[in-house]
């Protein structure tokens, strides 16, 4: 480090990491207003693995609103950024074209693509003959079709970086190379600990945020400081041949996930980019701090199927030599989405790694995003999916991440149809009830590192699937068991849900400041609440029950599980709380149906009545000779109860239950069953359904916030009741009972595009596919509003009638609830 770049002896960001995604939250920092940056580079700009990316800019290829309006913001940034800064980028917006050799891919992308359409997307559909005339190297051989993104095309990530850097650097960001980042400085502030500043190979340096923009290292920089980053390296490949004759310096992406490969030009030769099924990881325990502009020895033993598939697609390719066979590092997470945002357990320590390769093609929006939600303290686009706070720290385990990116590398270029999951790395927790689960025929699946049953086969069955857009056999277990809960009972298994144990002295006040509904009422009461930002923004949906004088239950879904600990310790301050995380110790049984009750009142002396149990009353009884916690609620729109007890007695439990349901037509009941159920009566679920970016008027939880108390975000919800937004959640059900409904179809009012299904299930008992969607209007979405149009719902490009109602259309009154 030169005497011209001494670091400062403070700012109020320190952004780590000089790649691509550091210099574009630098960039956009600065445009936030926030100058007062230090950017720190352990070598120099680019040296990580900006430097050897393939440049891509393609914005095809996902149903994620937030992601699609980062690339889309990508795109549009690279194409104007040399205008402000001088410095070109080297985007060429030369097009795209995705080839497609199998039905169910051309289902995934007809529906891909009349998502993104609405979004402001150009995609087109168009024939082997149209790609053919577009990019004809290409042997069109099993292809059926494609998809052409004009707008789209390539970048040169290093010119890129330094533009960024640039653009940065003209309005006040410091960036300095040549520094490496040693701890990060804390102090304890309230429940969590609070960044104060940098320890580097320069000295201090006192900030408020830092940024850790690693890439390939950010795992390594955060379980320094105990936050988790379980991003792994794995190897990446591409080649370049000598030059061919006659290839178009200007002709468009070509990438067909069939053959494993990418194709562009490069140099007057050709690009072939390789996701090969069979991934590597490299580095396990860790990177070397000193590698730098570094490549990796190639695996040709393993690469050579995959190299092979992919240069038969474009045989030109086979025929032209070879100037370059490149492998470098790449990074990835444990499901394929990055890790953004300020991490659980330490407050002013953001995150933006683990891009998965796909951090050239991201960074112009990703930066922004990061940028807005450091000044302004919230995130402005839902980030429920791409949260650091959603991982666990088991995810950091050598063997799980050397399983786990090798599988989800591999799987970079599969279609993804429903039924395909991912394998590895699963079974880091069991329910007290796996086995019996399995006894009963259960078809598991991974919830948030749970193995929980998705449905069951039947007593001794093995369950099967194949993954398919249509139905298939194993509906009818489903329907059966949706039909055994409205009918007469269902059990199932919740144990994987985020349980807290919240008590102190100071329990009641807290949870009443951060809880938009009354929570801190009378004993043995539970209360299904949200929890705001001050901005009104959803931050949790789950339910407080006040099982004594400050001593509560919290309890919210497996995927918040992180999210919901930290924004509850955020709010401790000075108070006296404890927060006491009992999930793995504790069982949760729901017993859901008509005859719920019937069946509980058959192991207990407890007065079960509706005078004496009403609904929303929690109370400790005995249960068959077991103390359980007794909860009457439901997420089904039944009558029923959530069962809370030790982990050790939940297996008697569910044994006894299912033995002397018999006579009431019990049934196990899986998460499939769950979510028809939850649809029909249009419960919502967050992450899913609401996120960070909805407000309780907008999402239609206004019955569930009292103003009659002081809450974080009370303000914005009065605010809103005089000014409703022009949004709203609805409720989408199909009226030809034949379609299927899988989330992120269009719904459009009078042919008009007006908002997307968030989540989608099967009503059995409705007749139709049914979900709940977000619609806007250019005012208020009234109940006239919805019935004066004509609603469809576009699936595939199909256009398929529907009713969409801001109630439920299953017991709107909520009378078989309370009965």
């Amino acid at each position: 480090m030169s005497a011209a770049t001494k670091l400062p002896a403070r700012a109020q960001v320190v952004i780590i990491g000089g790649g691509v995604i550091g210099a574009s939250i630098a960039y956009h920092l600065a445009h936030e207003g926030v100058t007062d940056v230090v950017l720190i580079e352990r070598d120099r700009l680019t040296s990580g693995t900006t430097w050897h990316a393939a440049g891509l800019m393609t914005c095809f290829g996902t149903t994620s609103e937030t992601l699609t309006g980062i690339r889309l913001n990508s795109r549009d940034l690279f194409a104007r950024l040399e205008a402000e800064t001088g410095l070109s980028t080297g985007f060429r917006p030369v097009g795209l074209i995705e080839a497609v050799g199998d039905t169910d891919r051309l289902e995934e992308y007809r529906r891909v693509a009349t998502f993104q359409r609405r979004l402001g997307l150009e995609v087109n559909e168009i024939s082997p003959r149209e790609m053919a005339e577009l990019f004809p190297l290409a042997d069109m051989d099993g292809l059926i079709s494609g998809f052409h993104v004009p707008g789209d095309g390539r970048v040169n990530p290093v010119d890129l970086t330094m533009s960024l850097a640039r653009g940065a650097k003209n309005l006040g960001v410091r960036i300095v190379e040549g520094v490496t980042a040693g701890d990060v400085i804390t102090r304890t502030d309230g429940a969590l600990p609070r960044v104060t500043g940098v320890r580097t190979s320069a000295g201090d340096i006192e900030c408020e945020t830092v940024v850790n923009c690693t890439g390939m290292w950010a795992r390594q920089l955060g379980e320094r400081h105990g936050v988790v980053i379980p991003n792994q390296a794995a190897e990446h490949y591409y080649l370049i041949t000598d030059t061919i004759p006659g290839l178009d310096p200007n002709g468009p992406v070509f990438e067909d996930p069939a053959r494993y490969g990418y194709y562009r030009e490069e140099g007057g030769g050709m690009m072939v980019g390789l996701f090969e099924p069979v991934a590597a990881a490299w580095n396990l325990d860790g990177i070397p701090e000193d590698f730098s502009f570094g490549t990796l020895p190639p695996d040709w033993d393993r690469m050579a199927p995959a190299l092979e598939a992919a240069m038969s697609r474009v045989p030109v390719t086979l025929e032209a030599g070879v100037r370059t066979f490149f492998c470098g590092p790449e990074s990835f997470t444990p499901d394929r989405l990055p890790a953004v945002g300020e991490a659980p357990g330490l407050q002013g320590y953001f995150v933006a790694a683990g891009l998965n390769s796909v951090g050239i093609l991201s960074s112009g929006g990703l930066g922004r995003v990061v940028a807005q939600w450091i000044a302004s303290g919230r995130p402005d686009v839902d980030v429920t999916a791409i949260d650091v706070a959603r991982f666990m720290p088991h995810q950091l385990q050598r063997d799980y991440r050397r399983d786990r990116v090798t599988e989800v590398l591999g799987k970079t270029y599969a279609a993804h149809t429903p039924g395909i999951e991912l394998l590895t790395g699963r079974g880091t927790f069991v329910s007290p009830v796996h086995e019996d689960m399995v006894a009963a025929g259960a078809r598991l699946k991974d919830v948030s590192g749970w193995e929980s049953a998705d449905w069951y086969a039947g007593d001794g069955q093995d369950a099967h699937v194949t993954p398919s857009w249509s139905r298939q056999p194993w509906f009818d277990a489903w329907e059966a068991e949706h039909r055994a809960v409205r009918e007469a009972v269902g059990l199932i298994d919740m144990s994987f849900m985020a349980t807290f144990v919240v008590g102190g002295r100071d329990a009641g006040v807290v949870l009443e400041r951060v809880s938009a509904g009354h929570v801190d009422g009378d004993v043995d009461r539970i209360t299904y609440t949200q929890w705001l930002g001050p901005d009104g923004g959803l931050e949790a949906d789950l339910t407080v029950t006040k099982r004594g004088e400050n001593d509560f239950l919290v309890v919210a879904s497996d995927t918040a599980h992180g999210h919901t600990l930290a924004w509850l310790r955020r709010q401790v301050g000075d108070a006296d709380l404890t927060i006491e995380d009992v999930t793995v110790a504790t069982g949760q049984l729901n017993v859901q149906g008509p005859r719920s009750r019937a069946l509980l009142d058959a192991l207990t002396d407890a007065d079960l009545s509706h005078e004496a149990f009403p609904f929303r009353t929690a109370r400790m009884i005995i249960l068959a000779e077991i103390e359980v916690l007794c909860v009457r609620i439901t997420y089904v729109g039944e009558l029923g109860y959530e069962l809370y007890l030790p982990r050790d007695r939940t297996a008697e439990l569910w044994s006894v239950l299912r033995s002397e349901g018999t006579a009431y037509g019990i049934r196990p009941v899986g998460l499939r069953a769950l979510g028809s159920l939850r649809l029909e009566k249009a419960y919502r679920d967050y992450g899913h359904d609401i996120d960070n970016t909805d407000t309780v008027g907008m999402a239609g939880l206004g019955f569930a916030v009292d103003l009659e108390h002081d809450f974080i975000g009370r303000e914005a919800v009065i605010a809103e009741r005089e000014q409703p937004r022009h949004e709203k959640l609805v409720q989408v059900l199909l009226t030809d009972p034949e379609p299927l409904m899988f989330g992120a179809e269009v719904l459009l009012r009078d042919g008009v595009p007006v908002g997307d299904v968030r989540s989608a299930s099967y009503g059995w008992t409705l007749g139709g596919a049914v979900g709940i969607a977000a619609v806007t209007s250019d005012g208020p979405v009234t109940k006239a509003w919805l019935e004066d149009g004509t609603w469809e719902v576009d699936i595939a490009g199909r256009r398929i009638p529907a009713r969409v109602s801001l109630r439920p259309l299953y017991d709107p009154t909520s009378a078989r609830v309370r009965t």
